[in-house]
């Protein structure tokens, strides 16, 4: 399913936790891993050394990339490394367009100093900027990443986009034989307190009916033996957060873009606070353009 796996690494103790993530994907894949360290050219970081100008970030990088090839070369995976100049963010998911990678793997925190581009906000503006797959994981003392997945929850409204993201699930899932948790969520909290007794079958709760059922019906012909479906009223990056607590998710399918309207539930900020939210990884998939 995956070929080319792009991670972008700084050596922060979360970054080698999801290298080792990203390791196991592409182990099971038959995957190559390509680790990209980015030395942030909205900074400065350029001293003379001997009369020469010396990026200090470049040379720092090639010393970070190289701790990755050795942690990569122990787990038995194919590799490559590159440093590159640039704003971070958008030369992560440049380099990921114009080298055809598939998936991108960044954990939601870096550490803080000379390389601190994966610091959350700049991953968050990767899950906007990329269209290429994104996976992150937020990495806490009491947490782990599993892999293969077992379960895998794909949220949807029923829009091109989320339909686009969890064909990107699907597939994942069929691959890994994982049970597929679809959700849906009516938005209803802006409607008052008692819209659920008013109208039980409301368009908006039809619509998350319909959508959960589709994605089930697709599921059949990708192949997904175990599927089980959710309709929810509230907020949705609450309910998604929920439904990964009580059904033990271990990663999340959903797209960057949905509907618009009061059943929206994959808009960008939505995708953006699961993505920083969650305790498992969370794989992010732009509409198609």
């Amino acid at each position: 399913m995956y070929e080319d796996i792009l991670l972008p690494f700084d050596g922060s103790d979360g970054a080698a936790t999801v290298l080792h993530h990203a390791g196991e994907i592409a182990h099971w894949a038959d995957a190559t891993v390509h680790v990209l360290f980015v030395a942030d050219t909205t900074r400065d970081s350029v001293t003379v050394i001997e009369g020469q100008p010396i990026d200090v970030l470049v040379q720092q990088g090639e010393d970070i990339v190289e701790e990755a090839a050795k942690a990569l070369r122990s787990l038995g995976n194919d590799y490559d490394t590159d440093v590159v100049q640039g704003n971070p963010a958008p030369a992560i998911t440049e380099y990921a367009e114009r080298y055809g990678h598939d998936l991108i793997v960044m954990p939601t925190h870096g550490r803080e100093g000379v390389s601190r581009y994966l610091v959350g906000s700049v991953t968050e503006k990767v899950v906007r900027l990329s269209s290429v797959p994104v996976l992150t994981a937020r990495m806490q003392p009491d947490e782990h990443l599993a892999f293969p997945y077992e379960n895998i929850l794909i949220p949807t409204d029923g829009s091109a986009g989320a339909v686009h993201a969890a064909e990107h699930g699907l597939s994942l899932a069929a691959a890994v034989d994982a049970t597929v948790h679809a959700l849906s969520v009516v938005d209803d909290t802006s409607l008052g307190l008692d819209v659920r007794s008013v109208a039980p079958e409301s368009d908006g709760e039809q619509a998350a009916i319909d959508a959960v059922d589709d994605l089930v019906s697709e599921g059949d012909r990708y192949g997904v033996r175990n599927t089980v479906t959710h309709v929810e009223h509230g907020d949705p990056a609450e309910n998604i957060l929920a439904c990964i607590d009580s059904n033990d998710i271990d990663a999340v399918v959903m797209g960057t873009i949905g509907r618009r309207g009061t059943d929206r539930i994959l808009l960008g900020s939505v995708a953006e606070k699961t993505a920083r939210s969650a305790p498992v990884p969370v794989i992010t998939v732009a509409g198609e353009s």
